[in-house]
C-alpha cells in the first residue's frame, strides 16, 4: 500500500501525523495527534480521525488537481503538495463537503 505522509509536526508539547492511503476504492486520510497538549485539550494522550472519501471524491480530486485519472500515486503526491498543513484533514473534509461530496469520517479519543 502506498502512503503519503501529508503533514508531520513534532515538539515537547505534541506529535501530529496525518497521511493519505488509498484502501480498496475510498481514499483515507489518517490522522493522529499525540502528547501534552492533547491530553490537556480532550482529556486523553492521543487524539485519532479518519475519512475515507468515495469513489465520486476521488474522481473530483484527479480533476480539481488536474491529475491524470486514475494514476493514483500522482494524485497522492498532490495532495501532499497541496494540503501540507496543520488543517489538511479539515481542509479537505471542507473541499469536499463544499463539493457535495458525502465522506464516511470518524474520530477517536
Amino acid at each position: 500500500m502506498e502512503s503519503v505522509l501529508l503533514y508531520r509536526f513534532e515538539n515537547d508539547e505534541i506529535r501530529i501525523s496525518i497521511d493519505a492511503y488509498f484502501e480498496g476504492n475510498c481514499l483515507v486520510i489518517d490522522g493522529y495527534d499525540h502528547g501534552r497538549s492533547v491530553q490537556a485539550y480532550w482529556g486523553d494522550s492521543d487524539y485519532e480521525y479518519v475519512v475515507r472519501i468515495p469513489q465520486a471524491g476521488i474522481d473530483f480530486l484527479f480533476r480539481h488537481l488536474s491529475i491524470e485519472p486514475g494514476n493514483r500515486l500522482a494524485l497522492l503526491h498532490a495532495m501532499a503538495a497541496r494540503f501540507n498543513t496543520n488543517s489538511c484533514y479539515s481542509d479537505i473534509r471542507k473541499l469536499m463537503s463544499e463539493n457535495g461530496i458525502t465522506c464516511e469520517g470518524f474520530t477517536w479519543i
